[in-house]
């Protein structure tokens, strides 16, 4: 088993709107790739994150790159007193620590 930050080329979030976070996983290698669409579903990411699996908005697929984009409610709006992440840029980790048998690992 390796974690996603094991085998993903880049593994990156940003802010999608003062609402939305977005979560972009790109791999070189179309097995991990395949993988990775087959273990990330909603219950999985919801998991990942604690929240509940209605606060992942969506998980698409862009096959010419072998790229996944996930996007998930903020709980917190962008800004807003209590947001610890205005940009959303360190919300990653959680799905980078989800394991997939891929790569040879």
């Amino acid at each position: 088993m390796a974690k996603i930050y094991d085998v993903a080329r880049i593994v990156r979030s940003k802010n999608a709107g003062p609402f939305i976070v977005t979560i972009d996983l790109i791999f070189d290698d179309r097995e991990c790739w395949s993988k990775a669409l087959e273990k990330l579903d909603r219950e999985t990411v919801a998991r990942a994150y604690r929240v509940s699996p209605g606060d992942v908005i969506g998980i698409i697929p862009y096959e010419p790159v072998l790229a996944v984009k996930v996007n998930l409610k903020r709980s917190t709006p962008s800004g807003s007193p209590g947001d610890r992440d205005v940009y959303g840029a360190q919300q990653h980790v959680p799905i980078g620590l989800v394991e997939l048998e891929c790569g040879g690992q």
